[in-house]
């Protein structure tokens, strides 16, 4: 059987880190990982020469600029990756009739719905770093793309540190003071299902332009109950002081869970519930080497 060629993008990212992991576990697949230094996606003619001399088949995008406050300072940059630099992708994977698979957010919605959202429902973002990533989204479902996916996550975690779950575990074991917002609610998402997920349904999906999915664990709740599960999981003790998203500087959408019924009815893919795949994360989890 011929392997297909992947290229993952951003891969120092949570996500590319995570698929780099478990590329082991899938001997289908020949996997090239650039990250943002060998490969900068914003160079057109840099890019199409990178994908034609590695007879790429399948591109997953995992590049974005993801820190929602310095979006706002740096709406350029923002720009240039999270929507430019997916144009590009977009028009060379239809001129060479190439799978794109591109890491999209929950931040597209404005979080005003009170029951998980669907594909299809009205996207509305409230800030520029949703905005971007909506933007980057409308320029690849322009160019229709063959058996290819806009993929939306939320809340996602890994072993980096730079997300909620890792930096509210470094102030548990610091005994440092905790305020965490509890009127911002959504679906927390283990990047390792998120990887998982991708590389099983590179091959099953089957559609004439780009599919929309959204992909989370199971379930929603407040980043304070997230933040009290962790908690309760790391066996610690303390107070942890529930605060209003008012006091933050950027808007962020109220309540942005997703409905994960077209996933399970197209792939037959059940996510784990997200406490479940959060105590096998930080089980896993080294808490001291935080």
């Amino acid at each position: 059987m011929v392997k297909k060629n992947l290229l993952i993008t951003g891969s120092e990212g949570q996500l590319g880190q995570s698929i780099k992991k478990l590329s082991i576990n899938f001997s289908d697949y020949n996997f090239i990982f650039k990250n943002k230094y060998q490969l900068d996606i914003s160079n057109f003619s840099l890019l199409k020469n990178e994908i034609k001399e590695n007879k790429i088949d399948t591109i997953i995008n995992c590049a974005a600029f993801t820190n929602v406050d310095q979006a706002e300072k740096n709406k350029k940059i923002a720009n240039l990756i999270n929507n430019l630099s997916v144009e590009n992708l977009a028009n060379i994977c239809r001129t060479e009739n190439l799978q794109l698979i591109h890491i999209s957010t929950d931040y597209v919605f404005d979080g005003k719905k009170k029951y998980p959202y669907v594909e299809d429902d009205i996207t509305n973002p409230v800030n520029f770093y949703g905005f971007s990533k909506l933007e980057g989204e409308k320029r690849i479902l322009e160019n229709k793309l063959k058996n290819s996916a806009i993929i939306r996550t939320s809340w996602l975690y890994s072993d980096q540190k730079n997300n909620f779950v890792r930096k509210i575990l470094n102030k548990i074991y610091n005994n440092q003071e905790l305020a965490v917002v509890c009127d911002e609610v959504g679906s927390p998402t283990n990047s390792y299902d998120l990887g998982l997920f991708i590389l099983n349904i590179i091959p099953l999906i089957n559609s004439n332009q780009t599919e929309i999915y959204h992909f989370s664990n199971r379930g929603y709740c407040s980043r304070y109950e997230l933040a009290k599960e962790i908690l309760k999981i790391s066996g610690k003790s303390m107070n942890i002081l529930p605060i209003y998203s008012s006091s933050l500087k950027i808007n962020r959408p109220e309540f942005s869970a997703f409905d994960l019924s077209k996933i399970k009815k197209e792939f037959a893919y059940e996510p784990t519930d997200w406490r479940n795949s959060l105590k096998v994360y930080l089980n896993k989890s080294s808490f001291y080497e935080i």
